[in-house]
């Protein structure tokens, strides 16, 4: 790895760790989402001004968004791809608590996150006239979409609407950074959130665990993290086989 990746990740992991900061006092400001009489929760919503109250949150979401940043400007060094990744990634860590807590992804953030998506895919555009990398960012978005609301569609219980929605965005945002990290980067969240249930299913003996609800927006996450951190290698290794 060499000296200006190095240094894009310094710059990303600082950045990304003074944003986390303000996680909290984000999570605090959204707003509470209207009772939905047909879903009746298993139990009520924690609020998101507690959620924001929790001890050392803050600093929690630093350190998670520090070190995501951090691998994030890694990977893509000094290129668009880091505008593209690296300022969104606090947004995700709030989406991510945020889902953990209350097995919801708030609209305001998630159309915030892909308002900052398409921006930055736009000004790199702009910047370099390259029509590929805009075309891979739309086709991603639009594919994930697709394929995250058809899952919706043929299973609810089994998927939020909010995935579908933040689906899109990180279709987007992995689309622009090439086909390796689009496509291992949807099929790793549905991976790293499937297997480790069905390990535990069947170590319990226990098939009622598989139909328990769990929030997959930060395992969505974290599989598009690993998409741009080996997307690119272990998609040229398939297609080369």
């Amino acid at each position: 790895m060499d000296a200006s990746h190095l240094a894009a990740a310094a710059v990303a992991a600082v950045l990304c760790g003074v944003a986390g900061l303000l996680v909290p006092w984000v999570i605090g400001r959204l707003p509470e989402p209207e009772p939905d009489p047909e879903r009746e929760p298993e139990e009520p919503k924690e609020l998101y001004v507690d959620i924001a109250a929790r001890p050392r949150l803050a600093l929690v979401a630093a350190a998670w968004s520090a070190a995501c940043g951090g691998l994030a400007g890694l990977a893509t060094g000094w290129s668009w791809g880091w505008l593209v990744v690296v300022p969104v990634v606090p947004v995700m860590v709030a989406l991510a608590i945020v889902d953990l807590r209350t097995k919801l992804l708030p609209k305001v953030l998630t159309r915030l996150a892909g308002a900052m998506v398409a921006l930055a895919v736009l000004v790199a555009w702009v910047a370099t006239q390259d029509t590929g990398d805009l075309v891979r960012a739309l086709v991603g978005a639009v594919l994930a979409y697709v394929v995250f609301a058809l899952a919706w569609f043929i299973y609810p219980p089994g998927m939020g609407y909010g995935d579908v929605r933040l689906s899109a965005v990180l279709g987007g945002a992995l689309g622009f950074l090439g086909w390796g990290p689009l496509f291992v980067g949807l099929y790793a969240g549905f991976l790293i959130f499937g297997l480790p249930g069905l390990l535990l299913a069947l170590v319990r003996w226990d098939r009622r665990l598989l139909r328990t609800a769990y929030p997959f927006g930060p395992f969505m996450i974290a599989g598009a993290l690993l998409g741009v951190l080996w997307g690119t290698d272990l998609w040229a290794r398939f297609t080369a086989a």
